[in-house]
Parts: structure tokens; C-alpha cells; sequence
């Protein structure tokens, strides 16, 4: 009897091990199963300084750069840099976004971002990445198109940024035919800026429309900015001098806070553009930068200004 009962303790340890042993491999076989369901969750993104895992979806993301980009490939943002924040193109997209920095830390914490995207001359950028998942850019590492398509893969939203892109060329293109057309092969274009206390004149990819102008349109910059602005982007230079700068058109970024008594002068005035009416002004804010968002409302622009449309 004794012999029997030990037999069915142990015949039940067995099959009690067994099932432990199943049920093990029940739990490995699903965990393996949760983690790809987890790791769907995310993607792996290539940035400039490596590998960083960032959402697949994001719904809480602090540009202190590129902000434009990420609303036009309507990903919700939960904060902004200030120089974004100002600008009227981006007004419909900002209801409840904050305005925060690099330095301030703390109002990022509070915003609980699932991404930080910003340039990579940001400050602090160690502890950004303590708070969320960060990427940088170099400004102009690469051209603004292609920068768009990257701010798209990491977003997931790579196939929406290119057909923007093949769109937006396509167009751009297009309307640099009809305004040379218009205006003349020969004709020169230049952007001016006056910002504290300081002109300046702008190459072909520091946004203000240049993109545009130069890259797609194909229209050409007078010698003295191709000399001067083509290869830093932009030129700092005296009123004295402006008239060689200013092109047979001038496209004018014009902040209205800002000092605009050389418009005044008799130096300004009897240049070509002002005297033939061909100085275009448009809101500084609104031509800062080459997303999206800002690229449209600066082609449509240069329709109305060249072309009347």
C-alpha cells in the first residue's frame, strides 16, 4: 500500500513538473509574442548621430525645430520653439500648444513628450534625451526637400512627405516657367531682410521664399548676392551699399516692428526695383521658414506678385 502511494506522489510530481515546464514555454512563446506587439509600437530611426527608437504614432511631440514639417504632416505637437510660435501660417495648428526652449527644461517635463525633434546646435541635448526620445538635424546638411522626406520617416509618414514633395516641385516648377516668362530669362531677383538694425541679403536656401526663387523657379540673384550670400546663405551689409544687392525684383521679408526708415532714403528710392514697382513685401513671419505649410503660402506669393494670380 505504501509502495502505491508513493508511486501516485510521484506519478503527480511528474505530471505537475510537466505542466510547470508547459506552462513555461506557454509564457515564453507569448512574451516573445507581446514584445513584437510592443515593438510595433515604435520604430527604429536612423538620426545623424545613430539608432534612436522613437513612437510609431506620436501624439505629443516638442519641435524646437521643424515644427512646420510636423504640422503639415498632421502629427499633434505639444510644444514649439518661440520663432515658430509667431508665425501666422501656423495660427490653425496651434490651439493649446506651449511655447518652450531648450533651457527650459522643467515646461518640457511638464509637456510629457513622446519626441523632441530640434537642430543639432541645441543646448542641453543630454538631458532631452532623459525626457524623451530626441532627434536633431544640421540645418542645410541637406537640401530642404530632402530634409522634409526625413522628418517624414521619422514621423512614419514617409509616403505623405515624398508625394508632398514630388507635388510641390512639380508646381514650384511649373510657376518659375510662367514668371520667366513674364519677367525675362535675365531678370534678377534678390530677398532683402531688415532685422535689428542690420540688412541683409540671402542666397538660395535660408528660407524667405529663396528656396523657391532660386532652386525650383530657376530665377537668378544678382552677382554681388551670388558673391556674397550663396555660399553662408546669408550676408550682413550697410544701407550704402544695398542698391548692388537689389536686383531688377526684390522680394522684401519686412517685419513691421522692426527699424524701416531706409526705405526712406533717397538711396533706396531711386533704385530700379522701387522705382519700377517691382519691390514685393511680404510679412517676415510668415517667410522665415521652408516647410510646408510656410512653402505653399510663399509660392502662392510670388503667383500674386509675378504673375497677378
Amino acid at each position: 500500500m505504501k509502495k502505491l502511494l508513493f508511486l501516485s506522489i510521484t506519478l503527480l510530481f511528474m505530471l505537475a513538473l510537466a505542466a510547470c515546464g508547459s506552462s513555461e514555454e506557454t509564457t515564453e512563446e507569448t512574451g516573445g509574442s507581446e514584445g513584437e506587439a510592443s515593438g510595433s509600437d515604435t520604430i527604429q530611426y536612423e538620426s545623424e548621430t545613430g539608432t534612436v527608437e522613437v513612437p510609431a504614432d506620436p501624439q505629443r511631440v516638442v519641435a524646437l525645430a521643424y515644427g512646420g514639417n510636423v504640422m503639415s504632416l498632421d502629427v499633434p505637437l505639444a510644444g514649439i520653439d518661440a520663432w515658430a510660435i509667431d508665425n501666422p501660417n501656423y495660427e490653425p495648428y496651434l490651439d493649446g500648444v506651449e511655447v518652450v526652449s531648450e533651457e527650459n527644461l522643467e515646461k518640457i517635463i511638464e509637456l510629457d513628450p513622446d519626441l523632441i525633434i530640434g537642430y543639432s546646435t541645441l543646448q542641453n541635448i543630454d538631458k532631452l534625451e532623459q525626457i524623451a526620445p530626441t532627434v536633431t538635424y544640421t540645418y542645410g546638411k541637406v537640401d530642404y526637400l530632402t530634409q522634409h522626406v526625413e522628418i517624414g520617416k521619422l514621423l512614419n509618414k514617409e509616403d505623405e512627405a515624398q508625394a508632398y514633395v514630388d507635388d510641390f516641385k512639380e508646381r514650384a516648377q511649373a510657376a518659375g516657367e510662367e514668371v520667366k516668362a513674364e519677367i525675362g530669362e535675365d531678370a534678377t531677383v534678390s530677398v532683402i531682410e531688415n532685422f535689428d538694425k542690420q540688412l541683409y541679403v540671402f542666397g538660395d536656401n535660408w528660407g524667405r521664399g529663396t528656396e523657391i526663387l532660386y532652386q525650383e523657379m530657376g530665377l537668378k540673384m544678382p552677382e554681388k548676392v551670388e558673391e556674397m550670400a550663396l555660399t553662408d546663405g546669408f550676408y550682413a551689409l550697410s544701407q550704402e551699399v544695398l542698391p548692388e544687392y537689389m536686383g531688377d525684383y526684390v522680394i522684401f521679408s519686412k517685419d513691421s516692428e522692426q527699424d524701416n526708415s531706409f526705405q526712406e532714403t533717397d538711396l533706396y528710392q531711386n533704385t530700379p526695383a522701387v522705382k519700377n514697382d517691382q519691390v514685393f513685401e511680404a510679412d517676415a513671419k510668415k517667410l522665415y521658414f521652408n516647410d510646408p505649410i510656410s512653402l505653399d503660402y510663399q509660392l502662392e506669393f510670388f503667383q500674386e506678385k509675378f504673375l497677378g494670380q
